[in-house]
């Protein structure tokens, strides 16, 4: 396996040691890079998916309820469906099954008793904090070697990185 360090021999010319340019030639360099840190972020959650019976559908739901439960704002089964791009009747076998796992509960909102609220549960929590602790340790190594202003930066890429991938999928949704 080729690690990101070694991408700058494939790197086009006019590209400087980091393997980017400005421009076409640097954006497909980066292209690239996300490219394989998706797949090396996939087969990660794999590795967890195998541990605990899930299925990536599964683990994006979990991570779809937790982000919102984290933003304190309700999760519920037709916003995690129009979320994850799933119809209702799926969306109900999959909450069927990780409420089966133990990974998830669905009660009456108490805002709304018309609403009902999906949260992670408890255990679901712990056990995931446990299994990603070693890749956090590890990420959170390398993103200490960069600056305050560096890691700005790197958070505005990827917000603007995310945003734009959402744009994209969109346009595949409404044609």
């Amino acid at each position: 396996m080729t690690s990101a360090n070694e991408q700058g021999s494939d790197a086009p010319a006019g590209t400087d040691e980091t393997g980017t340019a400005p421009g076409h030639e640097g954006n497909v360099v980066l292209g690239k890079l996300l490219r394989q840190l998706n797949v090396e972020l996939d087969r990660f959650n794999v590795l967890f998916g195998e541990a605990h019976g899930l299925h990536q559908t599964d683990l994006n739901a979990l991570v779809t309820i937790l982000d919102a439960a984290n933003r304190q704002e309700p999760m519920t089964p037709s916003r995690l469906a129009a979320t994850l791009d799933m119809s209702v009747s799926a969306t109900t076998a999959l909450l069927e099954r990780l409420e089966s796992l133990g990974h998830i509960t669905r009660e009456r909102s108490k805002v709304d008793r018309r609403r009902v609220d999906l949260d992670i549960h408890e255990t679901a929590r712990q056990v995931g904090g446990e299994f990603y602790r070693p890749l956090l340790r590890e990420l959170g190594g390398v993103w200490d070697g960069f600056s305050a202003e560096q890691r700005e930066t790197i958070r505005q890429f990827l917000v603007a990185t995310i945003d734009a991938t959402g744009r994209a999928r969109e346009t595949f949704s409404s044609s």
